[in-house]
């Protein structure tokens, strides 16, 4: 069986990612299964360049074939901000923090809400370099008021068609609609086409 190393070490996008492959013929292992990994360098200025360095980053590191994701919030009044740099806007890496500084960004330009989308791209780099990519995005809203308490990150704050946020959606119902889902359902198929 294929063994894939999930390279993130984000809780939230583990939980996604496990639960999208579960039917495939491969075997999941987290970054934690490696001990104490060196964090890839994210710098690239476009979601493709900071999946491809993390998946050719832990694919080196492990000897195994490596799944990244790198995804992130693009909002239309603040410019596309805080795109690429989303799991850091506020300077760390801490939800709590990126979001208060999404409402502050918003509250600067007086906008109770915007247009928002939610981007990802999948890399799978293989042991053999070659490489598999996916993208997915989901369109909504994002407001000054958060509302539910599931889901990471801005779910609490992105606001879909039917009203409700991605934090009020059960792990199912995120999966059917977000852009992760829409990314993982495509590599999936890739995935089975490559190791059924």
């Amino acid at each position: 069986m294929k063994k894939i190393v999930v390279a993130t070490k984000n809780e939230g996008k583990v939980k996604e990612i496990l639960a999208a492959f579960q039917k495939l013929p491969v075997e999941l292992l987290t970054l934690k299964d490696f001990g104490d990994l060196p964090e890839a360098v994210e710098d690239a200025d476009t979601f493709l360049g900071n999946a491809q360095l993390k998946a050719r980053f832990y694919a080196e590191k492990t000897g195994c074939a490596c799944l990244a994701d790198d995804s992130g919030l693009e909002v239309e009044v603040l410019g596309g901000a805080p795109g690429v740099r989303s799991a850091r806007y506020s300077g760390r890496h801490d939800d709590a923090a990126n979001n208060e500084k999404l409402v502050a960004e918003l509250q600067k330009k007086g906008a109770v809400e915007s247009a928002a989308a939610f981007r990802c791209v999948l890399v799978l780099c293989d042991a053999d370099g070659k490489e598999l990519i996916s993208e997915g995005s989901c369109v909504g809203h994002v407001r000054q008021s958060p509302c539910g308490a599931g889901g990471f990150g801005y779910d609490p704050y992105f606001y879909l068609a039917s009203g409700k946020t991605l934090a009020e959606l059960t792990l199912q119902e995120k999966q059917a609609v977000s852009h992760r889902g829409a990314a993982l359902r495509l590599m999936a198929a890739q995935l089975k086409e490559r190791f059924a």
